[in-house]
């Protein structure tokens, strides 16, 4: 800055260590930290550039980094959804455990608390993730996985494992569920029901992977060892997650934690009414496929332990294929005819009694049940009219299914306990997913009208 003659005269110079200027109005302010203020404000500026630059940008649909979220997010799915889906097998060791008694409705409870916390929790990390906590929550969810199957591998009480196994464990998938789920939208618009498929895919694998670990390594290792390889095997994957990942873009705006406004609007209503019914009922066939085979006679235990993986092999092309399909005919296209043929192969169970049969069972309620499972987070964005809420409203859904998940198997496990016949867990099942379909089509017909031919 320039100075004036009469300031050269009249304002003496003053002696210093440090190099000074003087400005205008006689402050003196040392030119070292001027330079790295300056230093400071001009990264600070780049960085709020390049944010604003990413927000209007559109998303990248593809690349390296893009496909690496992809991955990222499949082993997110594959430790919070891919424990939740292996539930069975533990279900089935938990029986007959040598170290306490309790009914199957009991134990069931130990993986409902699990999935339930999964999607309950998501209601408070979702605005945890909009204030740019992701990697935050990934950390602490890596942390609680690995450490809750850990403690369960000590476990001696039941009251022990719903801690544990359950409470722990569900924590730690719910810290994963949002940022499987929230992060893929940053990279990916007209591919992203294609993009969601693959990751949910993870589930999947997780629900292949787990169940054959734990029964090979517990019939060789004891239950201890292997309860604590699992726990390893989550820590290591998503490890990986942590190192590739990363946010794009900030929100632009901080999420509601609630929207009661998308309840005044039917197809969102019944979209939600749907879900509850889905999740109340479709996992009552991976929970109890193992003991159903056993008990039955159709099988030993030997191979009885492998149905459960059987089925989530299947439901790995039930979650791509559809999803792949979504991106052309509509989400809410492919979710109600996956949600129907769900309901109609738990209804074709009552009539299993051959070993073939349950094996062909297990491949197609597999295949469906994973499409209608993958794609209904896709179908919100058909339901809500502005995109800005699409999170809140999302978030609304899973703390609905969150309680569907909560009392459907434990239900399930009564119905056995008090009549001791399979007919009623499979009644049970098969009826709410034809209902589940039938609130779908509703909501569907409520935003489109009948026209089949519509994107939907």
């Amino acid at each position: 800055m320039a100075f004036s003659a009469k300031d050269a005269e009249v304002k003496p110079e003053r002696p210093s260590s440090n190099t000074a200027t003087e400005t205008s109005d006689h402050s003196i302010v040392n030119e070292q930290p001027v330079e790295k203020s300056i230093d400071v404000r001009g990264e600070q500026n780049v960085a709020t550039n390049q944010a604003k630059e990413n927000e209007l940008e559109p998303p990248p649909n593809g690349g390296l980094v893009a496909w690496m979220q992809v991955v990222g997010s499949f082993f997110l799915f594959f430790n919070c959804w891919g424990t939740v889906n292996s539930f069975g097998v533990f279900q089935t060791y938990y029986e007959n455990n040598p170290y306490w008694v309790e009914s199957p409705s009991n134990i069931s409870w130990i993986g409902s608390v699990q999935a339930f916390l999964l999607l309950m929790v998501g209601v408070i990390t979702g605005p945890v993730y909009d204030k740019g906590y992701f990697r935050s929550l990934i950390v602490l969810g890596t942390f609680l996985v690995p450490f809750g199957f850990m403690m369960t591998s000590l476990c001696r009480q039941y009251w022990q494992v719903v801690i544990a196994q359950g409470i722990v464990v569900g924590l730690g998938n719910g810290c994963l569920f949002v940022p499987s789920v929230a992060i893929l939208p940053q990279y990916f618009s007209t591919k992203k029901a294609l993009a969601n498929g693959l990751a949910a895919a993870g589930s999947s694998v997780g629900g292949i992977v787990y169940p054959i670990a734990f029964r090979r390594l517990q019939q060789t290792i004891g239950f201890g060892w292997a309860t604590r390889v699992i726990g390893f095997i989550a820590f290591a994957t998503l490890l990986f997650s942590i190192a590739i990942m990363k946010q794009r873009v900030m929100p632009k705006q901080k999420r509601k934690l609630y929207d009661m406004d998308a309840f005044k609007e039917t197809p969102y209503t019944l979209y939600c009414i749907g879900m509850f019914l889905a999740f109340a009922s479709f996992y009552g066939p991976i929970y109890y496929i193992q003991p159903y085979a056993i008990e039955t006679g159709l099988t030993d235990t030997r191979f009885g332990f492998y149905l459960l993986p059987i089925l989530n092999a299947v439901s790995v092309p039930g979650r791509i294929i559809p999803n792949f399909l979504g991106d052309y005919v509509g989400p809410m296209n492919v979710l109600i005819p996956a949600s129907f043929m769900s309901g109609v192969m738990a209804l074709v169970w009552i009539g299993v009694h051959t070993f073939d049969g349950i094996i062909t069972f297990a491949c197609f309620f597999g295949f469906f049940s994973g499409a209608f499972v993958s794609i209904a987070p896709v179908a919100v964005v058909v339901l809500t009219p502005d995109l800005r809420k699409i999170g809140t409203r999302m978030g609304q859904s899973f703390f609905v299914c969150s309680f569907g998940l909560l009392i459907g198997t434990p239900v399930s496990g009564v119905i056995l306990s008090s009549t001791g016949k399979w007919l009623g867990v499979q009644l049970f099942s098969g009826i709410l997913l034809i209902a589940t379909a039938s609130a779908f089509m509703a909501a569907r017909i409520c935003k489109v009208g009948w026209k089949i031919k519509v994107k939907a």
